[in-house]
């Protein structure tokens, strides 16, 4: 994997629990975090424009690496064969915070420029926060931020392109008092496992041979898996918790209350014969929401399991920031550079 350049770890105390003094849950306060952080998305390309110029002026080369920044050519929009396509999807699933009754679920899928059915694509599951659902990472029309990430990283032969797929993270019936209970989101690895990932494997041109009862695990190589705040909690407790026998990649942005901290993480792993290629950890040091929960869940992970290797397998990279989609997209950017290497 070629040299990235990481922001500095900056020396902080880990707290194992919390997120500082509070009368809220700690689902309370990340829904709170994350409505406001979805209110400042809209002016995230102007502040990423202009806190990039100085740096561009002495790096006319710039390209596509593990930073601070997402440079704003990888956020222009392409068109034409240049583009990739977004389609939403409906899939059968079951109601496991409920009856497990079969119920119907959505989500949307970025396909990459020119995909065709003669090419195996890897696959990244993109998962939303507490307050988000399918739609919150905005992969539903072509001005789509990560449709446009994706393309240009893509464009400039930073990655081979692959497909980005953004669920409901809710493993119940939606619509209902139920389709906001906390316990479905700790249920999704289910739904993943017996549905969402078989519907996309059965579908799409991905690395995995489908069949009635087929084996997951011989594609994790092939599969990555990624959330923001409660999405990236299910990355944790459930992308490496549960189901590392069918994902190889992990991405947790601003990982949420109640995260796995690193020393169960460690011990639930131990002994599992499936490797880890590659763990991305970024929180901003301002994140009042999530900053304690995601250092405790991930930052020494490397000094309690040899699974874990910084520069090599593992990230941890935190910078000045809050809980919101500046933090995000940027984990999204440099994850997307990671995941398949």
């Amino acid at each position: 994997m070629k040299k990235r350049i990481l922001m500095g770890i900056i020396a902080t105390s880990i707290l194992l629990s919390g997120c500082g003094a509070s009368n809220n849950t700690p689902a309370e306060s990340a829904n709170n975090g994350i409505s406001d952080a979805i209110m400042q998305e809209h002016s995230y390309m102007e502040d990423a424009t202009a806190a990039s110029s100085k740096e561009q002026e002495s790096d006319k080369e710039a390209t596509a690496e593990v930073g601070n920044i997402v440079l704003p050519k990888y956020t222009t929009l392409r068109t034409g064969e240049e583009a990739g396509t977004i389609e939403h999807i409906t899939y059968p699933s079951h109601d496991y915070a409920g009856d497990g009754s079969e119920i119907t679920k959505e989500a949307n899928i970025y396909l990459p420029a020119g995909y065709s059915e003669d090419k195996k694509y890897n696959v990244m599951i993109l998962m939303h926060g507490i307050g988000g659902d399918e739609n919150e990472w905005g992969l539903t029309k072509s001005t789509s931020r990560v449709k446009a990430i994706m393309d240009n990283l893509s464009y400039y032969g930073d990655i081979d392109s692959f497909i980005v797929v953004t669920p409901n993270g809710r493993a119940c019936k939606l619509g209902g008092e139920e389709g906001s209970g906390i316990e479905s989101f700790y249920l999704f690895g289910q739904e993943l496992r017996n549905d969402l990932i078989p519907y996309i494997d059965s579908h799409y041109s991905t690395y995995a041979d489908y069949s009635d009862g087929y084996d997951l695990s011989i594609a994790r190589e092939h599969r990555a898996i990624a959330g923001l705040s409660m999405g990236g909690m299910q990355t944790i407790n459930i992308g490496i918790g549960e189901c590392v026998d069918i994902f190889g990649y992990f991405g947790a942005f601003s990982a949420a209350p109640t995260s796995n901290i690193a020393s169960k993480t460690a011990s639930i792993i131990k002994d599992k014969e499936y490797p880890i290629y590659y763990f991305y950890n970024i929180c901003g040091l301002q994140d009042n929401i999530a900053y304690q929960s995601a250092s405790a869940a991930a930052k020494t992970l490397p000094a309690l399991s040899e699974k874990f290797v910084d520069g090599e397998n593992f990230t941890w990279q935190e910078l000045d920031g809050g809980h919101d989609f500046r933090i995000w997209y940027l984990g999204f950017y440099n994850f997307a550079q990671i995941a398949f290497k």
